[in-house]
């Protein structure tokens, strides 16, 4: 299995038809037009969204903070998760320091190191304070070149002792055994900003499906860009090509890692 159109229209059909059933029943996904015309409905809809998630970040470790993403994904309650996935898992990422909000704003999570902390799911209102506080986190270059690294989940375990009730209720739990897995990011032409939005969905929606549980291996490879990557893929992270906006892109994928080894 090799990235193509078929295959990204096919996987973008099914997120549409996961987070909104209503939609892809009066839309044919299986056509391009069908597809592209529900693609708009939901970018219009993206300008004012019912429920959102806001991450402030301080600095930024990428391996820490796909680490810290995951965890506070896995926090998430099942129904807090079912309506941020209607919105698509929109968040929007902010520029500034936790440690100085924490008498205004209650976050759902904070990073172990206090680099990023997450505020939501929740109604688009819930934020609108932090969101006029806090400037937009923009970051025009991008991602540092890096060699391949591995990052390890947190486990059930690394759970705070106060947190017994969220990770019962964290809609990505599993019983299965830990799993090594390879995160593949395309870097060619992509912002540190954009990157941060593609594997934010990537890694938010694998978390709520159980594709990523506690104490998985993720290893993170940067290519220029995923095409002839073979699968088989277990989340694909998939919008517009910047160059062919007609065309769909694959931006971040997940592979079994084993089938990936240099």
């Amino acid at each position: 299995m090799i990235i193509s159109q078929d295959l990204l229209r096919a996987e973008v059909a099914r997120r549409i038809r996961d987070a909104r059933p209503e939609l892809a029943a009066r839309t044919d996904l299986l056509s391009p037009a069908g597809l592209a015309a529900a693609r708009q409905e939901i970018a219009r809809a993206a300008a004012h969204p019912q429920v959102l998630t806001v991450c402030v970040l301080r600095s930024l470790d990428l391996p820490g903070w796909i680490r810290a993403t995951c965890a506070f994904a896995h926090r998430i309650a099942p129904p807090a998760a079912a309506a941020w996935r209607r919105d698509f898992t929109r968040t929007v990422f902010l520029a500034g320091n936790s440690d100085n909000l924490g008498e205004r704003f209650t976050f759902s999570h904070v990073a172990d190191d206090g680099a990023a902390a997450w505020f939501g799911p929740a109604r688009a209102d819930d934020s609108t304070a932090l969101r006029r506080l806090l400037k937009l986190f923009t970051a025009p270059a991008g991602l540092p070149a890096a060699p391949p690294t591995v990052v390890e989940l947190p486990s059930d375990a690394d759970a705070d002792a106060d947190a017994d009730a969220d990770a019962d209720a964290g809609s990505g739990s599993g019983e299965r055994a830990p799993a090594h897995h390879a995160l593949h990011v395309a870097t060619a032409g992509i912002t540190l900003g954009d990157s941060l939005v593609h594997l934010n969905h990537l890694l938010s929606e694998a978390v709520l499906d159980g594709t990523l549980s506690p104490g998985d291996r993720l290893t993170i490879r940067q290519v220029p860009r995923l095409v002839g990557l073979e699968g088989p893929f277990t989340a694909l992270r998939i919008d517009a090509s910047a160059q062919h906006p007609d065309r769909l892109q694959a931006y971040a994928a997940l592979t079994a890692e084993e089938t990936h080894r240099a």
